[in-house]
């Protein structure tokens, strides 16, 4: 990757600093350097932007044909069993992105350079009707921060009665002596009731003069989403800092985690933005948090760290991740005025603030090696809804993102194609197996996603050290009887705005994602009874298979809820007993 290099005045990241690779590409303020041999700007960008574009299709144009064709390598007599050329792709990718997330988690344990000190960073916390005790535990850990002058900035979204209680804790916790906080009755783009002209420009410069002043500064703002809210402490700072660093007011960070950040910045000026670690901080309040912390530590420490081994990770979490604050301002405007089909985005901040970093050609990086713990849902409802917001920003920024394939490694491309059209493949394949397959064909799909479940497990066990990671194989029913379904009412209902979820400190049950798994729930009982009804008599090698199938798939749930029972259940509920990482005794 790039040796970081930098040359007085040139921008980050120039062409004249660094060595072109196929993770670059000069952006419109770097100047070009003059050589007889270099192709023309305009010609190479449209060579690879066309050839990004037959590279995607060839890998969509490959799996399709592999899945369509159902070509197989191997396979019993009636096919009772098979081994097939689209299992052998599923599989080869799983492989390839396990041994570069290896590779990378090797590369972050033997990074030694120093931490240069010498730069500004601003920390900017986005809260809303957050739950006092998880604010406290936040600021708390803030205050923890091994980072000399590290400016703080919390947005409050709401400056009602009901949000006050925020600045109370911000005050208790931060001191009296070097902070200072202002209730705004506006926000940057909308005046509060009764507002006029001269008291909205008055109320931007006060908070402005606030945020550049202080170290530690507190906003309560009229109600606008957290983008607004971001957008807020992203305006008010400036230019006045180097680099902003993200955080959500239900997370707890480690001590280390903004040095951690910062060295992977300046140790490469192609790096645009980087993201941490997030684990779970009340990953025993329930089984739907326990699965989640299993599943978030597969998503950050094998997906994103294979995809920051090719310097592309397409989500930087709002948790937990630091930005150029130049790249930041220099695209601050568009980020926050996106729209889709025509109307305004209000959800997925984060993912398109990481994009917008893409499609200035810069890269974008994760390290372990800064941590920390966020609030997940403990209840089922709760967590579809974020999910089902999370997958509708996905697809959404899937598009975006697919403008700027050609400025970076060809692995975003083929990890954007595969994991972006993998949901569709399955469903496809459930339902031709739900109705027009056998009993046996369904047991054995069953199975099979256990199986690479469980081998997902192992390998997790290995990486983490941990034993508890084989529950990543439980995660994959979740997946199927919930998430997927989700994957698809969120497409659905794409353009439907809102926070998602709500505030911590009142809990409000939405019952509109259980609309599309009950209905995922009636299609497969409907092709279950379907395929009963209509298949023949079972012959006695079937009626072998399917015994010994149904005992093995047993024998597992058996093995896996027992486990279970002993590891996990006897610590659900007990909030107190969070996780055993240092940063968390807050």
């Amino acid at each position: 990757m790039g040796m970081g290099l930098t040359w007085a005045g040139r921008p980050p990241g120039c062409c004249a600093c660094i060595a072109l690779s196929p993770g670059w590409w000069p952006r419109p303020d770097c100047p070009i350097p003059s050589h007889p041999t270099q192709m023309p700007v305009s010609l190479s960008t449209a060579l690879r932007v066309v050839g990004t574009s037959l590279f995607a299709l060839a890998v969509l144009g490959g799996i399709l044909a592999a899945y369509v064709t159902g070509y197989q390598f191997i396979h019993t007599e009636k096919h009772y069993l098979s081994f097939g050329l689209y299992g052998a792709i599923l599989g080869l990718h799983l492989f390839i992105q396990s041994l570069f997330a290896f590779l990378e988690h090797r590369r972050m344990r033997a990074e030694r350079q120093p931490v240069r000190l010498g730069r500004s960073v601003a920390l900017c916390i986005a809260a809303y009707q957050e739950d006092p005790d998880y604010l406290k535990k936040c600021l708390l850990s803030v205050k923890r921060i091994a980072f000399p002058d590290l400016k703080v900035v919390m947005v409050v979204d709401g400056n009602g009665p009901d949000d006050t209680y925020m600045l109370d804790i911000f005050h208790d916790v931060m001191g009296s002596e070097r902070a200072g906080s202002y209730v705004w009755r506006s926000n940057f783009h909308a005046r509060g009731e009764g507002e006029t002209e001269a008291g909205l420009q008055e109320g931007l410069a006060h908070v402005q003069a606030l945020v550049r002043s202080t170290t530690y500064s507190c906003i309560l703002q009229k109600w606008g989403g957290k983008r607004e809210v971001m957008y807020t402490a992203f305006r008010a700072l400036g230019d006045s800092v180097d680099y902003i660093q993200v955080c959500d007011s239900d997370t707890v960070l480690d001590p280390a985690c903004t040095a951690e950040m910062l060295r992977i910045l300046e140790a490469d000026p192609r790096v645009g933005g980087v993201g941490g670690d997030v684990q779970i901080l009340n990953k025993y309040d329930s089984w739907i948090s326990f699965l989640s912390s299993v599943r978030y530590w597969m998503a950050f420490n094998v997906e994103r760290a294979c995809q920051s081994y090719f310097g592309c990770v397409q989500c930087i979490s709002g948790p937990l991740g630091m930005y150029r604050n130049a790249l930041l301002q220099q695209f601050l405007e568009d980020w926050y005025h996106q729209t889709f089909l025509g109307t305004k985005c209000s959800f997925g901040d984060d993912r398109h603030l990481t994009n917008r970093v893409l499609s200035l050609g810069y890269q974008t990086k994760y390290t372990a090696r800064s941590r920390c713990l966020t609030e997940t849902p403990t209840r089922y409802l709760r967590w579809l809804n974020q999910q089902t917001r999370w997958s509708k920003s996905y697809f959404r920024e899937w598009l975006y993102n697919a403008l700027w394939f050609h400025k970076h490694h060809l692995w975003m491309t083929y990890e954007s194609v595969v994991t972006g059209f993998f949901p569709f493949f399955l469903i496809a394949t459930v339902i031709q197996l739900f109705y027009r397959g056998r009993i046996w064909n369904i047991l054995l799909f069953l199975l099979t996603v256990q199986l690479v479940g469980i081998i997902k497990a192992t390998y997790a066990c290995f990486l983490r050290g941990s034993a508890e990671m084989i529950f990543v194989s439980l995660y994959a029913l979740l997946y199927m009887s919930s998430l997927l379904p989700a994957k698809m009412f969120a497409i659905a209902t794409i353009n439907k705005s809102g926070w998602g979820t709500s505030g911590r400190r009142t809990i409000v049950v939405n019952f509109v994602g259980l609309l599309p798994v009950s209905v995922w729930a009636a299609v497969l009982l409907g092709g279950l009874a379907y395929t009963a009804y209509s298949q023949d008599l079972l012959s006695d090698t079937e009626v072998a298979f399917l015994i010994s199938g149904a005992v093995l798939y047993a024998c597992y749930w058996v093995a896996l809820l027992t486990l279970y029972l002993a590891m996990v259940a006897r610590r659900c509920g007990k909030r107190k007993e969070q996780c055993g990482l240092v940063f968390a005794e807050v």
